[in-house]
């Protein structure tokens, strides 16, 4: 069993963690997916 530093880099959790979101910030982040997602559903359907 390797032993690593406390400041390990796969420990250190992303800056964008949807878990450390606001509500808002992951309402606006699916609704930005979703735009994104019907953006290439309509393209494809041209």
């Amino acid at each position: 069993m390797p032993i690593e530093g406390a400041d390990s880099p796969h420990l250190v959790p992303p800056p964008w963690s949807i878990l450390r979101m606001t509500l808002a910030a992951r309402l606006a982040a699916a609704v930005a997916v979703s735009a994104v997602l019907w953006v290439i559903v309509l393209l494809a359907m041209r």
